[in-house]
């Protein structure tokens, strides 16, 4: 009885909060904001949003400096808010070297997805074939039902955001092989166009995250792999039936006022309204 009574006491409570209203800006009064290459277009839109402008008018304001030195950039005090992937274990120790403590909210959702050539005909991959491509145990798409080819597996370089959501949701503590020099490619965008071409065979791997291949860098020849046979799509990511699901983050330091211009525009990315505008700039909306 004192369980339901409790339940019925926290509905009247949350019933009588006062709804979270669209804040409004100038850009002069607006958060400086930072983050990754593939959360520019959300910041975009929110900004545009909350000051009453195109996203034309504001596109020149919205700098993102890619996802490691947005990092660095709010951990110095040089901008106020960031929109990135989960912080690397190095950010997080710079963080604590620098007394600054991080507020990490999740605001849409994500997938981590692998890609590879349309003419591969392996279409799916579980996660421990995944495992043992990168850590080496698997060299050869023949033993994953593919041709006899080597497997190029490309990778990012450390403190990426794709490199770090790799390392933590796919390898999980496990130590990916040391790639050839060439293998690793220092922006995504020009790591789907080495799985579109390399060397014109069906042979290459990468990874990224759903939204910016999708989205942002299409390429028509490269095609997502399914994960244990789940292909990946706004219904799978939102599910969670697709295996590999994370989010993008609002990042900010923890010291921020209640009532702080930081705080008003991330309470409002998480409304009704807010994740609207996230779902119709082409992201997953949070669960």
């Amino acid at each position: 009885m004192k369980k339901y009574l409790l339940i019925f006491v926290l509905f009247v409570l949350l019933g009588c909060q006062k709804p979270i209203e669209q804040p409004t800006f100038t850009m002069d009064t607006y958060p400086r904001i930072d983050g990754s290459t593939v959360t520019i277009p959300l910041s975009e839109a929110i900004c545009a949003k909350l000051t009453n402008q195109t996203i034309e008018q504001v596109r020149p304001y919205i700098l993102h400096t890619k996802t490691h030195s947005a990092y660095i950039n709010l951990i110095d005090k040089k901008t106020d808010l960031i929109f990135v992937t989960y912080p690397s274990a190095d950010e997080l120790k710079y963080a604590q070297d620098s007394g600054v403590v991080l507020e990490i909210v999740p605001i849409v959702s994500e997938a981590f997805v692998f890609l590879t050539h349309k003419n591969n005909p392996v279409e799916s991959l579980t996660l421990k074939q995944i495992q043992d491509i990168y850590t080496g145990a698997i060299t050869n798409w023949k033993d994953v039902g593919g041709p006899d080819l080597p497997i190029i597996a490309y990778q990012r370089p450390v403190n990426s955001g794709s490199q770090t959501g790799f390392l933590d949701l796919v390898m999980k503590g496990l130590t990916p092989m040391t790639p050839p020099t060439e293998w690793v490619v220092a922006e995504m965008g020009m790591l789907i166009e080495a799985v579109a071409t390399y060397e014109n065979q069906p042979d290459a791997l990468g990874y990224s995250y759903y939204y910016f291949v999708v989205d942002m860098w299409g390429n028509e020849n490269v095609r997502l792999m399914k994960v244990n046979d789940v292909y990946p799509d706004s219904s799978t990511i939102t599910s969670k039936q697709y295996p590999i699901v994370t989010n993008y983050y609002a990042v900010f330091r923890k010291d921020e006022a209640a009532d702080s211009p930081v705080r008003k525009v991330v309470n409002w990315i998480l409304t009704d309204a807010g994740q609207k505008l996230a779902e119709d700039s082409g992201y997953v909306k949070v669960r």
